[in-house]
């Protein structure tokens, strides 16, 4: 069986168990075939089909190694017209469908109404009953050691880049594909909710473990394959800073020259920075950016907006329709209010990050004061207990107008510990009410759920994936180095996290922390928190605590030549 650990490595790759597949779980025992659905089929008792769809079952091809990859295609039948081909590439279940993926893993389907799905949909793809009838072809793989596919599964990286650029050719070759005929094979990409590196963005921000969602949830109910896949705790646990492989799995997106339509969402703790870097890097002036306000899959199933435009984009570029879709604004974002309060939608920019904000300093002051002004005069010191989760700083400031804030934040901090050559760091900015009470942002419309208040949400539901409370920054203070060169911001740094450089007992250190972008309005009288502490902030499924290395007080220092503040992008 080829084995792409094979590959040079500085290390060696280790492969964890997942459990095979099993049928009637989003899989069926792999039987090459060829059917149609008939116009009114409703096999998973949702949405019926308004016309026949050819479905290939099981279509297998070799990608340069010699491993076998599988798909499903479903494409118009009854036609010799070559059509469009979308490739959905994911490790989940090429049958594992949206109608399963939100009656398991969400509250109330995301307020998504029955009826919305066929059920042909991969997971976070597009339904087949929108697109064949519109003329394409969708086409959802199993990918590298998935389902029937051969193989040990890889997580991104050049594998997947080499196995998805050997799909797309397979493709383009097939009699019915469009893409033979209009050269090179890979035309548009619409990367919805982008991820840009497994390493610092999801599986170790800030050199801290963070994958414990993947390791219980994601691996555990959601891989299916017959040969394992990386060990991604397990590297951690061997290699734990970033290494050759970990930064395989960061893209040069720079390489990337084909029209694109991005979209992101403030609240996606794992994509939203992905995206942003897509927007920055990607060398094509054919690209758009819809950030919006709502959770991923409601977005993609639930928003009436985006599966029309979406056609309108390949529509335009993979059968050169002359639609008026380059007229589309390059940039539109969202602006979350909180609360009962409707978010804005489809704010058209000129640019991200906006070209008119303004960078202001918000100093962080003893009395738990965050001030727009100046730094105090004389140095003071403003402590929390690193091992408590109740235990933090807060610094606060109340708005007298109506304000916002949209784009990148970053804090600066000058901070010590007697007890530790160490500090894990975790900062959030949190929204308060007029009473200084914390917010939440709900992820969903509210029209759409069978509750019209926050706590009336079951206590399983009130996850990340509904809720939001407010970005986060995390830092682990010996691996605070910056590579200025490849950052793609400034106050998103990024760390090269590839050697410690410990602190010394006492020592006041400089620590530069990047923030998850946000955009957030505050009305008058409200509030804008920045909390810093030794334990996880937000609404997180798995708070990593079992992952930091805390011990004692941490002491901020403020005031005098340490003028310890957060960046804030008010616009």
């Amino acid at each position: 069986m080829p084995d792409w650990s094979k590959k040079t490595w500085s290390v060696e790759v280790p492969v964890d168990h997942i459990d095979p597949p099993v049928p009637g779980r989003g899989y069926e025992k792999c039987s090459p075939r060829q059917e149609i659905l008939p116009a009114g089929w409703n096999g998973f008792k949702s949405k019926a089909l308004t016309s026949d769809i050819l479905v290939d079952h099981d279509v297998s091809w070799q990608v340069r190694d010699g491993a076998t990859l599988y798909a499903d295609v479903y494409r118009p039948p009854h036609t010799d017209e070559k059509v469009p081909a979308l490739i959905c590439w994911s490790p989940f279940a090429k049958k594992f469908n949206g109608i399963t993926s939100l009656q398991v893993m969400t509250y109330a389907n995301l307020g998504i109404p029955d009826g919305t799905l066929s059920g042909l949909e991969k997971f976070e793809g597009p339904d087949p009953a929108d697109w064949c009838p519109r003329g394409y072809a969708i086409i959802n793989v199993d990918v590298r050691g998935t389902g029937d596919s051969e193989g040990i599964m890889a997580v991104l990286g050049s594998q997947e880049g080499e196995d998805g650029y050997d799909t797309v050719e397979f493709f383009a070759k097939q009699p019915w594909c469009n893409a033979s005929q209009r050269p090179p094979s890979l035309t548009a990409i619409a990367p919805w909710e982008g991820c840009g590196d497994l390493y610092r963005e999801q599986f170790a921000r800030g050199g801290i473990w963070a994958g414990d969602m993947y390791e219980k949830i994601i691996k555990k109910y959601m891989l299916r394959g017959h040969h394992g896949t990386e060990g991604m705790k397990a590297m951690f646990d061997k290699h734990p800073l970033a290494n050759d492989w970990w930064n395989d799995k960061r893209p040069d997106m720079k390489n990337i020259n084909v029209p694109t339509y991005i979209t992101g969402t403030w609240s996606n703790t794992m994509h939203g920075m992905g995206a942003i870097r897509g927007w920055l890097e990607v060398d094509t002036p054919d690209k758009w950016l819809r950030w919006h306000p709502w959770q991923e899959w409601y977005d993609l199933w639930g928003n009436k907006q985006a599966v029309p435009e979406l056609m309108q984009f390949f529509d335009h570029y993979l059968k050169g329709a002359d639609n008026g879709w380059e007229k589309t604004p390059k940039v539109r974002m969202g602006v979350l209010k909180f609360g009962k309060s409707k978010p804005l939608e489809n704010v058209v920019e000129k640019d991200f990050p906006i070209p008119r904000t303004q960078y202001r300093k918000a100093y962080l002051q003893p009395g738990n004061k965050l001030s727009l002004e100046s730094t105090p005069s004389n140095p003071q010191t403003v402590e929390y207990d690193s091992t408590k989760s109740e235990s933090y700083a807060s610094f606060t400031h109340t708005f007298d107008k109506t304000t916002q804030i949209v784009g990148m934040s970053k804090a600066i901090l000058y901070m010590s510990c007697d007890d530790l050559d160490d500090m894990d760091i975790f900062i959030m900015l949190r929204k308060l009410d007029k009473d200084g009470k914390p917010m939440l942002a709900l992820n969903v419309p509210w029209e759409g759920l069978p509750v019209t208040e926050f706590d009336q949400i079951p206590k399983e539901g009130a996850t990340e994936v509904i809720l939001y409370a407010g970005p986060t920054g995390i830092l682990r203070a010996s691996l605070r180095a910056i590579d200025w060169d490849k950052t793609m911001h400034e106050n998103w740094p990024f760390y090269p996290q590839d050697k410690e450089e410990k602190i010394q007992h006492s020592k006041v250190v400089r620590l530069e922390i990047g923030i998850w972008a946000t955009g957030i309005e505050f009305e008058a009288g409200e509030r804008i928190r920045f909390q810093v502490a030794g334990t996880p902030q937000g609404l997180l499924n798995f708070p990593m605590t079992d992952h930091v290395k805390n011990k004692g007080i941490h002491k901020i220092h403020v005031g005098g030549q340490y003028d310890s503040h957060v960046v804030l992008p008010f616009t």
